[in-house]
């Protein structure tokens, strides 16, 4: 068999990391749902708090291949994956860089927890790889972003920020759920560790919740060994059904893809549109930075209607997109996030990151574009 790295996309998303089922041959990875296993004439003592079930080890591997990096994680929701990756190089005196714009339960962890633990943090003034460099101190440690940006789809130069971050000697950290790697690979780049909602577009279907980190086995090593102690792993029953999920990856969040863009410039065209979010459209303001880093530019995009529209009601005159709390399923969905995802933010920091109240962010899922454009102008009309 070739090297997993060598294999096609497609191959990989359906082939690494299954269990072969050598009593009845089936076509799928049986599910090990055990969990206490035998401790005595073993290789491995196997325990779900340490993340080495059957289904856990293999899964991790699919995920490894697929960010280009040695090892990888699995944990039971993004955020058990983000807060155990952090406090894994993070101690009391430590200091992290983290960028201006970031999913709010990311900056909810950092604002409200790490004065606890003595953790110091700055948040840069903008992307540009200068204000990363202004907020770093001697005792930093980790330099933590996410590109594209949830929700205003902002674009952070990876390779610049891992150049930077090399010559400090900091770890470099990046939520790559909005891109998957179906998108962009960071480790391309020379981030060190990628970070994963994998109920997002990893699950794909709306049905699971999961987190994963992929790294050198150096960095998983470190993880691994705060992760068994905070206990964040998850069922059997869902990594099997993730591994499941991400057979199709590749053929969803290209259809995605494609399909966002189509809305994007719909929107950017449409009357009653002010502004679109999406690193896809050349009006965006980091746009040749995302063409250099990003193989497509993913499913997600923002948009705000002008005075005009009642942003509640249109969401409730919608038929066919769902007003939904989370993203990246095969179904469209629209959400405000000053009412969902940054929520716990005050109105100041959310207008400080510049999310105004009628912000709608748009999950673009698998569906025809002339029937989500239709439904958009049905919902516009009844208002």
């Amino acid at each position: 068999m070739k090297k997993v790295n060598k294999l096609g996309i497609n191959t990989i998303c359906t082939h690494v990391g299954e269990l072969k089922d050598e009593q009845f041959k089936g076509a799928i990875s049986p599910i090990y749902m055990a969990t206490s296993y035998q401790f005595d004439d073993v290789d491995i003592k196997r325990y779900p708090r340490y993340f080495n079930t059957p289904n856990q080890e293999a899964l991790t591997r699919k995920i490894a291949a697929l960010e280009k990096t040695e090892s990888g994680l699995i944990f039971g929701s993004g955020m058990a994956a983000i807060s155990t990756a952090m406090l894994a190089f993070l101690k009391q005196g430590d200091h992290v860089v983290l960028q201006e714009t970031l999913y709010g339960g990311t900056y909810n962890f950092v604002v409200e927890e790490f004065d606890k633990f003595g953790i110091e943090y700055s948040f840069t003034k903008s992307l540009l790889i200068e204000d990363f460099k202004k907020e770093i101190k001697s005792n930093t440690r980790v330099i933590f972003i996410e590109t594209p940006s949830n929700p205003l789809l902002k674009i952070v130069d990876m390779k610049a920020v891992a150049s930077l971050a090399k010559t400090e000697g900091i770890i470099t950290m990046i939520d790559n759920t909005f891109a998957s790697p179906i998108n962009q690979t960071p480790s391309d780049f020379g981030i060190d560790i990628m970070i994963h909602s994998a109920t997002k577009y990893m699950g794909g279907h709306s049905d699971i919740l999961a987190g994963a980190v992929a790294a050198s086995n150096e960095h998983i090593e470190r993880i691994w060994n705060l992760a068994k102690n905070l206990g964040g792993s998850l069922s059997d029953f869902t990594v099997w059904m993730l591994e499941r999920s991400m057979k199709t990856m590749n053929l969803r969040v290209k259809k995605q893809s494609e399909n966002a863009l189509e809305m994007a410039n719909y929107l950017e065209e449409h009357a009653k549109v002010d502004k679109v979010y999406y690193p896809g459209l050349q009006s965006h303001e980091s746009y040749d930075i995302a063409k250099s880093q990003m193989k497509y530019f993913g499913g997600m995009l923002s948009f705000e209607f002008n005075d005009t529209i009642n942003v509640e009601q249109f969401q409730r005159n919608l038929k066919l997109i769902k007003p939904s709390m989370s993203l990246a399923g095969v179904e469209s969905t629209v959400l405000n996030p000053s009412k969902t995802s940054h929520a716990l933010l005050s109105s100041e920091e959310r207008e400080a990151q510049g999310i105004k109240d009628g912000l709608i962010r748009f999950s673009v899922g698998i569906e025809e574009t002339e029937d989500l454009i239709a439904d958009i102008e049905q919902a516009i009309e009844k208002l």
